[in-house]
Protein backbone atom coordinates (compact mmCIF):
# COMPACT_ATOMS: atom_id res chain seq x y z
CA UNK A 1 0.00 0.00 0.00
CA UNK A 2 1.25 3.39 -1.16
CA UNK A 3 2.23 5.80 1.69
CA UNK A 4 0.56 9.18 2.05
CA UNK A 5 3.62 10.76 2.03
CA UNK A 6 4.78 9.33 -1.05
CA UNK A 7 1.28 9.85 -2.33
CA UNK A 8 1.93 13.91 -1.89
CA UNK A 9 5.98 12.91 -2.95
CA UNK A 10 7.45 14.37 0.42
CA UNK A 11 8.97 12.79 3.41
CA UNK A 12 8.07 11.54 6.51
CA UNK A 13 10.05 14.47 8.03
CA UNK A 14 8.26 17.32 6.20
CA UNK A 15 7.09 20.10 8.20
CA UNK A 16 2.83 20.95 7.93
CA UNK A 17 3.81 24.27 5.33
CA UNK A 18 5.59 21.17 3.36
CA UNK A 19 2.63 18.93 3.12
CA UNK A 20 0.09 21.89 2.69
CA UNK A 21 2.23 23.37 -0.48
CA UNK A 22 2.84 19.83 -2.14
CA UNK A 23 -0.66 19.17 -1.45
CA UNK A 24 -1.92 22.57 -3.52
CA UNK A 25 0.73 21.72 -6.46
CA UNK A 26 -0.19 18.42 -6.63
CA UNK A 27 -3.84 19.06 -7.20
CA UNK A 28 -3.44 21.80 -9.03
CA UNK A 29 -1.58 19.76 -11.64
CA UNK A 30 -3.97 16.47 -11.83
CA UNK A 31 -7.47 18.08 -11.31
CA UNK A 32 -10.20 16.88 -12.76
CA UNK A 33 -11.54 19.70 -14.44
CA UNK A 34 -7.92 20.57 -16.04
CA UNK A 35 -7.87 17.33 -17.19
CA UNK A 36 -11.59 16.36 -19.21
CA UNK A 37 -12.41 14.57 -16.19
CA UNK A 38 -10.30 11.28 -17.10
CA UNK A 39 -9.98 8.20 -14.90
CA UNK A 40 -6.99 8.11 -14.02
CA UNK A 41 -6.72 11.96 -12.74
CA UNK A 42 -10.26 11.61 -10.75
CA UNK A 43 -8.07 8.52 -8.72
CA UNK A 44 -5.14 10.34 -8.40
CA UNK A 45 -7.52 13.38 -7.16
CA UNK A 46 -8.82 11.08 -4.86
CA UNK A 47 -5.58 9.45 -3.75
CA UNK A 48 -4.23 13.02 -2.42
CA UNK A 49 -7.71 14.14 -0.91
CA UNK A 50 -7.23 10.79 1.07
CA UNK A 51 -3.64 12.21 1.77
CA UNK A 52 -3.92 15.38 2.84
CA UNK A 53 -7.02 14.62 4.93
CA UNK A 54 -4.48 12.49 7.19
CA UNK A 55 -1.39 14.73 7.10
CA UNK A 56 -3.39 18.01 6.91
CA UNK A 57 -4.66 16.94 10.48
CA UNK A 58 -1.71 17.39 13.33
CA UNK A 59 -3.61 14.72 15.55
CA UNK A 60 -4.55 11.96 12.98
CA UNK A 61 -0.81 12.79 11.59
CA UNK A 62 0.88 11.50 14.29
CA UNK A 63 -1.99 8.53 15.36
CA UNK A 64 -0.92 7.71 11.45
CA UNK A 65 3.06 8.43 12.18
CA UNK A 66 2.34 5.93 14.89
CA UNK A 67 0.86 3.42 13.62
CA UNK A 68 2.87 2.69 10.70
CA UNK A 69 6.12 2.78 12.50
CA UNK A 70 6.97 6.83 11.70
CA UNK A 71 7.89 7.82 15.13
CA UNK A 72 9.74 5.72 17.53
CA UNK A 73 10.85 6.23 21.22
CA UNK A 74 10.13 9.31 23.30
CA UNK A 75 8.65 10.63 19.93
CA UNK A 76 6.19 8.43 19.76
CA UNK A 77 4.05 10.25 22.01
CA UNK A 78 0.20 9.10 22.63
CA UNK A 79 -1.89 12.01 20.27
CA UNK A 80 -3.54 12.76 23.68
CA UNK A 81 -0.68 14.28 24.65
CA UNK A 82 -0.98 16.91 22.12
CA UNK A 83 -3.82 19.01 20.96
CA UNK A 84 -3.42 21.60 18.14
CA UNK A 85 -6.62 23.18 19.06
CA UNK A 86 -5.84 23.92 22.70
CA UNK A 87 -2.54 24.71 21.89
CA UNK A 88 -4.02 27.56 19.78
CA UNK A 89 -6.67 28.58 22.07
CA UNK A 90 -4.29 29.13 25.01
CA UNK A 91 -2.47 31.56 23.12
CA UNK A 92 -5.76 33.95 23.43
CA UNK A 93 -3.80 36.93 22.99
CA UNK A 94 -1.70 35.77 19.94
CA UNK A 95 -3.40 37.26 16.81
CA UNK A 96 -1.91 34.76 14.40
CA UNK A 97 -2.54 32.07 16.97
CA UNK A 98 -6.18 32.80 17.03
CA UNK A 99 -6.14 33.61 13.05
CA UNK A 100 -4.83 29.74 12.66
CA UNK A 101 -7.62 28.67 15.33
CA UNK A 102 -10.42 30.06 13.47
CA UNK A 103 -9.38 28.39 10.17
CA UNK A 104 -8.96 24.88 11.69
CA UNK A 105 -12.54 25.18 13.21
CA UNK A 106 -13.73 25.79 10.71
CA UNK A 107 -11.85 22.60 8.53
CA UNK A 108 -13.38 20.07 11.69
CA UNK A 109 -16.94 21.61 11.53
CA UNK A 110 -16.51 24.30 14.42
CA UNK A 111 -18.04 26.81 13.02
CA UNK A 112 -19.99 28.58 15.79
CA UNK A 113 -16.53 28.49 18.16
CA UNK A 114 -14.56 30.03 14.78
CA UNK A 115 -16.95 32.88 14.31
CA UNK A 116 -16.92 33.41 17.68
CA UNK A 117 -12.79 34.11 17.85
CA UNK A 118 -13.33 35.60 14.64
CA UNK A 119 -15.72 38.25 16.14
CA UNK A 120 -13.79 38.94 19.04
CA UNK A 121 -10.37 39.30 16.32
CA UNK A 122 -12.68 42.09 14.50
CA UNK A 123 -13.61 44.27 17.31
CA UNK A 124 -10.40 45.31 18.30
CA UNK A 125 -11.13 47.67 15.27
CA UNK A 126 -7.62 46.80 13.67
CA UNK A 127 -7.57 43.15 12.92
CA UNK A 128 -7.42 42.06 9.59
CA UNK A 129 -7.19 38.22 8.90
CA UNK A 130 -4.53 38.86 5.95
CA UNK A 131 -2.25 40.11 8.06
CA UNK A 132 -2.05 36.14 10.27
CA UNK A 133 -2.51 33.67 7.67
CA UNK A 134 -0.78 32.66 4.55
CA UNK A 135 -1.96 33.92 1.07
CA UNK A 136 -3.75 30.55 0.36
CA UNK A 137 -4.81 29.99 3.69
CA UNK A 138 -5.96 33.32 4.09
CA UNK A 139 -8.12 32.84 0.85
CA UNK A 140 -9.50 29.60 2.23
CA UNK A 141 -10.23 30.68 5.42
CA UNK A 142 -12.01 33.75 3.84
CA UNK A 143 -14.27 31.52 1.81
CA UNK A 144 -14.71 29.49 4.57
CA UNK A 145 -16.06 32.31 6.83
CA UNK A 146 -18.59 34.38 4.32
CA UNK A 147 -20.18 31.13 3.39
CA UNK A 148 -21.15 31.04 7.70
CA UNK A 149 -22.04 34.61 7.69
CA UNK A 150 -24.27 33.82 4.40
CA UNK A 151 -25.70 31.23 5.81
CA UNK A 152 -26.69 32.92 9.23
CA UNK A 153 -28.14 35.97 6.58
CA UNK A 154 -25.43 38.27 7.57
CA UNK A 155 -24.71 39.34 4.00
CA UNK A 156 -22.58 42.08 4.49
CA UNK A 157 -20.01 40.47 6.17
CA UNK A 158 -20.43 37.83 3.51
CA UNK A 159 -19.60 40.15 0.67
CA UNK A 160 -17.10 41.67 2.52
CA UNK A 161 -15.33 38.66 2.77
CA UNK A 162 -15.96 37.17 -0.62
CA UNK A 163 -15.00 40.73 -1.78
CA UNK A 164 -11.44 40.38 -0.63
CA UNK A 165 -11.35 37.02 -1.92
CA UNK A 166 -11.69 38.81 -5.19
CA UNK A 167 -8.88 41.58 -4.42
CA UNK A 168 -5.90 38.74 -3.57
CA UNK A 169 -7.38 36.72 -6.57
CA UNK A 170 -7.01 39.02 -9.07
CA UNK A 171 -3.76 40.42 -8.30
CA UNK A 172 -2.40 36.85 -8.59
CA UNK A 173 -4.57 33.78 -9.50
CA UNK A 174 -4.93 30.87 -6.87
CA UNK A 175 -8.54 29.55 -6.89
CA UNK A 176 -8.94 29.93 -10.86
CA UNK A 177 -11.28 27.85 -11.93
CA UNK A 178 -13.09 27.85 -8.72
CA UNK A 179 -14.26 31.29 -8.74
CA UNK A 180 -16.92 30.77 -10.81
CA UNK A 181 -18.59 29.60 -7.66
CA UNK A 182 -17.17 32.79 -5.81
CA UNK A 183 -18.60 35.16 -8.24
CA UNK A 184 -21.72 32.96 -8.27
CA UNK A 185 -22.26 34.11 -4.19
CA UNK A 186 -21.43 37.14 -4.87
CA UNK A 187 -24.56 37.76 -7.44
CA UNK A 188 -26.73 35.91 -5.05
CA UNK A 189 -25.69 37.69 -1.97
CA UNK A 190 -25.70 41.49 -3.38
CA UNK A 191 -29.27 41.04 -6.10
CA UNK A 192 -31.15 38.84 -3.82
CA UNK A 193 -30.09 38.71 -0.62
CA UNK A 194 -28.79 42.23 0.65
CA UNK A 195 -32.05 44.18 -0.92
CA UNK A 196 -34.28 42.71 1.50
CA UNK A 197 -32.22 43.45 4.59
CA UNK A 198 -30.17 46.18 4.00
CA UNK A 199 -30.67 49.96 2.74
CA UNK A 200 -30.52 51.05 -0.92
CA UNK A 201 -27.04 52.59 -0.71
CA UNK A 202 -25.23 49.70 0.63
CA UNK A 203 -26.32 47.32 -2.27
CA UNK A 204 -25.87 49.99 -4.95
CA UNK A 205 -21.89 50.51 -3.05
CA UNK A 206 -21.64 47.02 -3.44
CA UNK A 207 -22.33 46.48 -7.22
CA UNK A 208 -20.83 49.50 -8.16
CA UNK A 209 -17.55 47.63 -6.19
CA UNK A 210 -18.94 44.41 -8.65
CA UNK A 211 -18.98 46.28 -11.44
CA UNK A 212 -15.04 47.84 -10.95
CA UNK A 213 -13.90 43.68 -10.63
CA UNK A 214 -14.56 43.76 -14.55
CA UNK A 215 -16.76 40.65 -14.14
CA UNK A 216 -17.77 38.73 -17.52
CA UNK A 217 -20.21 41.09 -19.75
CA UNK A 218 -23.38 38.99 -18.59
CA UNK A 219 -22.29 39.29 -14.93
CA UNK A 220 -21.60 43.47 -15.57
CA UNK A 221 -25.13 43.27 -17.34
CA UNK A 222 -26.43 42.27 -14.55
CA UNK A 223 -25.18 44.48 -12.11
CA UNK A 224 -26.22 47.23 -14.13
CA UNK A 225 -29.99 45.76 -14.50
CA UNK A 226 -30.06 45.63 -10.37
CA UNK A 227 -28.46 49.12 -10.18
CA UNK A 228 -31.39 50.25 -12.80
CA UNK A 229 -34.23 48.89 -10.95
CA UNK A 230 -33.11 50.16 -7.24
CA UNK A 231 -32.65 53.69 -8.55
CA UNK A 232 -36.58 53.97 -9.90
CA UNK A 233 -37.45 52.34 -6.37
CA UNK A 234 -35.65 55.38 -5.06
CA UNK A 235 -37.32 57.61 -7.69
CA UNK A 236 -34.45 58.35 -9.99
CA UNK A 237 -35.61 57.53 -13.33
CA UNK A 238 -32.55 59.39 -15.18
CA UNK A 239 -30.05 57.25 -13.39
CA UNK A 240 -32.80 54.09 -13.99
CA UNK A 241 -32.56 55.04 -17.54
CA UNK A 242 -28.90 55.47 -17.81
CA UNK A 243 -27.47 51.89 -15.75
CA UNK A 244 -30.68 49.97 -18.08
CA UNK A 245 -28.91 51.54 -21.29
CA UNK A 246 -25.33 50.54 -20.00
CA UNK A 247 -26.56 47.19 -19.03
CA UNK A 248 -28.08 46.53 -22.47
CA UNK A 249 -25.04 47.83 -24.19
CA UNK A 250 -22.87 45.01 -22.82
CA UNK A 251 -25.57 41.80 -23.05
CA UNK A 252 -28.29 42.95 -25.72
CA UNK A 253 -30.48 39.91 -24.55
CA UNK A 254 -30.35 40.51 -20.61
CA UNK A 255 -33.02 39.15 -19.03
CA UNK A 256 -35.92 40.20 -16.87
CA UNK A 257 -35.88 44.17 -18.11
CA UNK A 258 -38.87 44.05 -20.07
CA UNK A 259 -41.27 45.56 -16.82
CA UNK A 260 -38.04 47.43 -16.32
CA UNK A 261 -38.65 48.89 -19.85
CA UNK A 262 -41.95 49.79 -19.81
CA UNK A 263 -41.95 51.48 -16.37
CA UNK A 264 -39.28 53.71 -17.77
CA UNK A 265 -40.97 54.21 -21.02
CA UNK A 266 -37.75 53.33 -22.25
CA UNK A 267 -38.55 53.93 -25.84
CA UNK A 268 -39.32 57.82 -24.85
CA UNK A 269 -37.53 60.11 -23.55
CA UNK A 270 -36.61 60.46 -20.17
Amino acid sequence: MTSHYSVLGISASASPEEVRGAYRKQVKAVHPDLNQGTSDSVERMKELVSAWEVLGDPVMRREYDRRNGYLSGRDAKPESEFDYAEFLRARRHDRESQSKLVFYDLLHDNPDEALLVYDSLCATGDFELYQYLDREDFMDCAFLLAEEYESRMEFRRAFDLYAAIVRFEQRRPYFRHFMADVYDRLRTVVCFRMPAVECAETVLNALHQMIDWELPRKDTAFCYRKIAELHLQNGDRRAAYRNLQRGLALDSRLAGVKKLQQELGYFETV
